[in-house]
């Protein structure tokens, strides 16, 4: 009996062995992923992504979270370290719905790890909404959880040198076209337009979306499109907009206001500066502390 077991084990490690080659991450279908992780004995590990990429389902992230599966799947592969104690699958839920219906998953993509014994632990689940999508961030809860250590490889992109390169002498054509007339150099309001700039777009979060790589937009348990993270742990790529425009908003309502006391002569011009400088404040940066109650609960502060 242990022979006729040891050798399914060995038949079954290496048909995943042929399947990865010829593909790193497997499509499974129910009778597949039955075969290949719910069978017993097995001594390998397999991270299963279950999503919903088909266009009737509509899942906007998915695709999104493929490529950056395929990015840890083939990082793997082609490491030094690579070896037949983990593999990669995806079930899909047009191909898989039972899997979906066993694993009592009622949302996409979902990242899953399946160890080599014993049943998947609730940390055998990624939590995407806190840690987001990006490939490093899946290569870090795989090492957490296999101990097997994944140097990510990303394919080189040569677009943002370009947009550098092409914005450099965008620039070096405009300033040599205007090369006798260079007094815009010396304006303060283009210097401090291009300040505050950046400095709303350093403040909103864009740097977390480069280095975290978040979802542009998740659905929420309940299967509504959520744009505002539920957690001070998280964000997502159109929340930072939302704060960067909120941000803007105030900027202006103070420029309106101190445009008001600093201006001499019409009075009336003046009050409907302040008028219109207090209530930008007061609206939208009561809007971003709405947006920082929800995302950190207690929060007991309001502005109205």
């Amino acid at each position: 009996m242990k022979k006729s077991q040891s050798a399914s084990l060995a038949d079954r490690i290496q048909q995943l062995t042929d399947m990865s080659m010829k593909r790193p991450v497997m499509k499974f279908n129910t009778a597949k992923f039955k075969e290949f992780i719910k069978t017993t004995p097995k001594n390998y590990s397999v991270i299963v992504m279950f999503t919903a990429m088909a266009p009737q389902r509509q899942c906007q992230i998915c695709r999104h979270a493929n490529d950056e599966f395929v990015v840890v799947a083939n990082s793997f592969r082609y490491y030094q370290p690579y070896s037949n104690k983990l593999f990669f699958a995806l079930v899909d839920f047009d191909e898989g719905s039972d899997v979906f219906q066993m694993m009592r998953l009622n949302t996409a993509p979902v990242y899953m790890h399946f160890p080599a014994k014993g049943k998947p632990k609730a940390a055998d689940t990624m939590d995407i909404q806190r840690v987001g999508l990006a490939a490093e961030a899946i290569a870090k809860w795989i090492l957490e959880r296999t101990d097997i250590q994944i140097r990510v490889f990303r394919p080189p992109s040569y677009s943002g040198i370009i947009a550098v390169f092409m914005l450099l002498i965008l620039i070096g054509g405009f300033l040599y076209l205007r090369r006798n007339n260079l007094d815009f150099i010396y304006n303060k309001t283009i210097w401090g337009l291009g300040a505050v700039l950046f400095t709303l777009t350093m403040i909103s979060g864009q740097m977390w979306n480069h280095i975290r790589g978040p979802p542009f937009v998740y659905k929420s348990a309940n299967g509504n499109v959520a744009y505002i993270h539920g957690s001070s742990q998280g964000q997502l790529v159109l929340e930072t907009y939302i704060v960067l425009l909120l941000y803007g908003a105030v900027v202006v309502g103070m420029i309106f206001m101190t445009e008001a006391a600093s201006r001499k002569g019409d009075v009336k011009k003046r009050r409907i500066f302040t008028v219109i400088g207090l209530a930008l404040v007061a609206i939208f940066f009561s809007l971003l502390l709405s947006i920082f109650r929800n995302k950190a609960q207690g929060y007991p502060y309001r502005y109205y």
